[in-house]
């Protein structure tokens, strides 16, 4: 079971900015994929952004060219800049970890955009 801690969430107004962080307690290297997700209130959980082991990222239509998965290894954390926010995007944030087809969460950060 991989430890996940997540940080970075808040309320912002639309247009703004947030940069979430997910800390992992192995190395990052060793995750198969690490993706973002997201659950609105009344919603179904979704995928916002992964990047897998090799670099290789992809994005859910609604966030590309706003949201920006990154890692760094050296300090076993992967982020999601978030630019030009909109009401859409208010929702609690979950990271995950897949490892050989098993999947750890972390607890959520909220994100509350404002209009």
């Amino acid at each position: 079971q991989v430890q996940l801690v997540e940080s970075g969430g808040g309320l912002v107004q639309a247009g703004g900015s947030l940069r979430l962080s997910c800390a992992t307690s192995v190395s990052i290297l060793s995750i198969d994929v690490m993706g973002w997700y997201r659950q609105a209130p009344g919603k179904q959980r979704e995928l916002v952004a992964t990047i897998t082991t090799y670099g290789t990222t992809n994005y859910a239509n609604s966030v590309k060219g706003r949201f920006t998965i990154s890692r760094v290894t050296a300090k076993n954390t992967v982020y999601l800049q978030m630019n030009r926010l909109t009401p859409e995007d208010t929702a609690v944030y979950y990271c995950n970890a897949m490892i050989r087809g098993l999947g750890s969460w972390g607890q959520g950060t909220q994100v509350t955009v404002s209009s």
